[in-house]
């Protein structure tokens, strides 16, 4: 079995797109929700909230010949990934197109737009609407496609399109492939792209936060008076990479992957299971051959949402035995949907590197239904733990559970 370490990592977040942005945020407690003004003209949406990827540069590279393939959540997956392996010194590195760099790489649903542009063929009777790349654009597992066609890889390639656990299970899938001697490189990360459909899929499903006229108060995980997730958007990217090689090059590591699992509930495809939640943090723990006293934080789920957040809790006290620190990163960015896991997988690891955990924003009074866990509120907490824990759970009951461990 080979040790599976991260050389390299980069994010594009509606917090930033450096870290160094990030950590201004995190520090300072600052939201990057907002008024969502555009989306004013569309009848019967309730929630005028989202988080929006601040304007970023695309290199010159970035040309329509390499771009026309990609909608916007391709441009996030691509550019996070060349950061990221910018990061690692392997961009140009004949490894990257030997056959032995896979990637891992997943989004909701593709880009949204493209997918209207199809959609009117059913209400205009024609094809008038429809270009040569929309289907191609609108198809999710495009991610890990651009990705790989953008920097030539031919390894492995693992499409992980699991709404929010898109980017954690590409993270767990890389970090197997590599562990079991299948590549000696991954690409891991995920994408999603900001559009008021996705805000009213949850808006039907009364999920969403309706406090138009205080964005940077919601969402407000585990607080007893949330009122719903805040949608967002972002991409992030890691190399993942096999120990040895990683030391023969005299690469920076960032931190280990020592534990992953993933389950399904096997019953209902919007409604959480604490039972199936528990059992993929457990299965986690095992992996990684470690109590669960040893997890110093856990990044969690933390989406606002009346039952989401009581499940996570109560999953989280009970697979872990103690009343671990945590707190939900998306009290900043709102839920990012298919970059979540790698996203607040990327700032977990940041954190740890630091030795301070950001609060959850917005959490003034923990829900009386929520487990009884060390949150963290207010201000960073100074910790400095071995080992932390990400968890995300995701639409059709899919569940994951990353273990990352200090790099000395």
């Amino acid at each position: 079995m080979k040790r599976v370490v991260i050389t390299g990592m980069s994010g594009l977040s509606p917090i930033g797109v450096s870290w160094s942005e990030v950590e201004s945020h995190l520090r300072s407690g600052q939201s990057g929700v907002r008024y969502m003004s555009e989306w004013d003209e569309i009848e019967g949406l309730n929630t005028r909230l989202g988080a929006a990827v601040p304007a970023f540069d695309l290199p010159a590279h970035y040309d329509r010949r390499r771009t026309r393939s990609m909608g916007r959540v391709g441009m996030l997956a691509t550019r996070a990934s060349e950061l990221a392996l910018e990061d690692a010194g392997l961009l140009g590195d004949p490894v990257i197109t030997s056959g032995q760099t896979g990637v891992a790489f997943g989004s909701s649903s593709g880009s949204p737009p493209a997918l209207s542009e199809l959609a009117k063929i059913l209400i205009t009777k024609n094809t008038n609407s429809v270009k040569a790349n929309s289907y191609i654009q609108i198809m999710p597992h495009m991610t890990a496609v651009n990705v790989s066609v953008f920097f030539g890889i031919c390894g492995r390639l693992i499409p992980t399109s699991t709404a929010c656990t898109s980017g954690s299970l590409a993270i767990g899938a890389a970090y197997e492939a590599i562990r079991e001697g299948r590549q000696v490189v991954m690409v891991a990360g995920g994408a999603d792209e900001l559009c008021p459909s996705q805000a009213t899929v949850f808006d039907t499903l009364f999920a969403t936060s309706t406090r138009n006229d205080a964005p940077t108060t919601t969402p407000r995980p585990f607080d007893e008076s949330r009122d719903g997730l805040v949608v967002g958007e972002g991409a992030a990217a890691m190399v993942l990479e096999d120990l040895d090689h990683a030391k023969a090059r005299g690469a920076t590591i960032h931190a280990e992957v020592v534990g992953f699992a993933t389950n399904s509930d096997g019953q209902h495809v919007t409604q959480p299971s604490k039972n199936t939640m528990t059992m993929a943090i457990r299965l986690a723990m095992a992996d990684c051959g470690l109590p669960g006293e040893a997890i110093g934080y856990v990044n969690a789920h933390g989406t606002a949402t009346d039952v989401g957040d009581v499940a996570e809790s109560h999953a989280t006290k009970v697979a872990l035995g103690k009343p671990v620190l945590i707190s939900s990163l998306k009290s900043y960015m709102g839920h990012t949907l298919g970059a979540c896991g790698s996203l607040e997988a990327w700032m977990t690891i940041e954190m740890l590197k630091r030795n301070w955990f950001a609060p959850t924003i917005n959490l003034k009074k923990v829900d009386a239904r929520c487990a009884e866990l060390d949150y963290i509120m207010d201000e960073v907490r100074p910790l400095e733990a071995e080992y932390v824990m990400t968890n995300n759970f995701a639409f059709g009951g899919v569940n994951t559970s990353l273990v990352f461990r200090r790099w000395a």
